[in-house]
């Protein structure tokens, strides 16, 4: 049994070295571009699984981010994701997702603190509710005249920029500002691995090992004809000398 099993690697041998390099790089070619198709297959479904979770907060349906976040997250740790991210207005070459923000997730949660903080007016003789009843009374009309919702940015920028113009406001807007959610719970970023078992993470393994097979055979092919040179000089100055 270990006999025949010698014969067969032993033919493999013969047969590997039978292979000329420039037919590895042909070989070498079509894999790299077989490779690149996966990798933008896998980037393309993380595009998709991300663009589903965006769609769901633009919805307000946190179920349905719960459910997409835990799709995405779940594809990204498993395969491996090239992506362009942007970040702090710079793009660089990363593996994941990419930053992104539930921004709508965030706006709700930000407006049930501008609520919670409205319910604290009880009646005139209470400081704090003339402070938010006058704000409210600022902010309200001109969400109205802007067109925007209760649950929109400029409707928070609103109400915290009239909070700072009262003297008296800085205890509640530090009330306020301690409510309102820190906007990093609602940032997202998957990281996915530099490489996993999947068709892609294989792909790429096949053309590391091509790649290194080339650059050896080439590596071998530099040295041995230096050495032949090196070789074939010699006998020939030995010769000159000996004619002389």
């Amino acid at each position: 049994m270990s006999g025949k099993l010698s014969n067969h690697l032993q033919q493999l041998r013969r047969r590997f070295k039978t292979v000329r390099t420039w037919q590895l790089v042909l070989v070498l070619l079509p894999l790299l571009f077989f490779t690149a198709t996966l990798l933008r297959n896998d980037h393309l479904k993380m595009v998709e699984l991300r663009r589903v979770v965006l769609d769901a907060d633009a919805a307000e349906d946190d179920a349905a981010i719960e459910e997409s976040l835990t799709k995405l997250r779940d594809f990204t740790f498993s395969h491996i994701v090239v992506n362009l991210a942007e970040e702090n207005g710079v793009q660089r070459l990363t593996f994941g997702t990419g930053p992104f923000y539930l921004e709508h997730q965030y706006l709700r949660a930000a407006n049930a603190a501008i609520v919670a903080a409205e319910s604290q007016v009880a009646d005139d003789s209470n400081p704090n509710g003339n402070i938010y009843a006058a704000v409210g009374a600022i902010c309200r009309p001109l969400a109205i005249t802007n067109g925007w919702s209760w649950n929109s940015q400029g409707y928070l920028d609103c109400w915290t920029s009239e909070l700072a113009k009262y003297p008296a406001s800085d205890a509640l807007s530090f009330d306020l500002a301690a409510n309102v959610p820190s906007t990093e719970l609602y940032r997202h970023n998957y990281v996915s691995p530099a490489w996993a078992p999947t068709p892609a993470g294989f792909a790429i393994l096949a053309c590391i090992i091509l790649m290194a097979v080339i650059v050896v055979r080439l590596l071998i092919w530099c040295i041995s004809n230096i050495v032949l040179l090196f070789l074939e000089r010699k006998p020939a100055n030995h010769q000159r000398k000996t004619t002389k």
